[in-house]
């Protein structure tokens, strides 16, 4: 099992919004905030927890092709932007733009997640 300091917070914030959530969720603080913009927040690791394995359930027969990944780090930060084409089991399509800021601390857990994300004309 990986620890905090077997990866980066580039590598932690990328594996979360590429949908590896096994990966980034044992990298969430306790007190840890996600904030999907115009929704409200979801405080607490067990709260995220549940809605990110929720979203992996969604997923699961879900192809998703990324068209667009790139990430930028700063100090404390790491911001993920990503262009997704969704292809469910009946054939049907949707693209989403997205968003993540992620915020760390010193221990290297997420502490903050800001999501911004809107579906596109597929």
């Amino acid at each position: 099992m990986e620890t905090t300091i077997d990866l980066s917070t580039e590598q932690i914030a990328r594996a979360f919004s590429g949908h590896r959530f096994d990966v980034a969720l044992d990298h969430l603080a306790d007190d840890v905030i996600w904030t999907s913009v115009g929704g409200g927040p979801l405080v607490g690791r067990k709260a995220v927890a549940k809605a990110i394995k929720h979203t992996a359930a969604e997923l699961a027969d879900v192809t998703t092709e990324f068209q667009r990944f790139r990430s930028v780090v700063g100090e404390e930060s790491v911001v993920v932007d990503a262009l997704a084409r969704y292809t469910d089991a009946n054939g049907d399509v949707s693209v989403v733009a997205s968003c993540d800021v992620f915020d760390f601390a010193a221990d290297g857990r997420i502490t903050e997640i800001v999501s911004y994300m809107i579906e596109l004309p597929s």
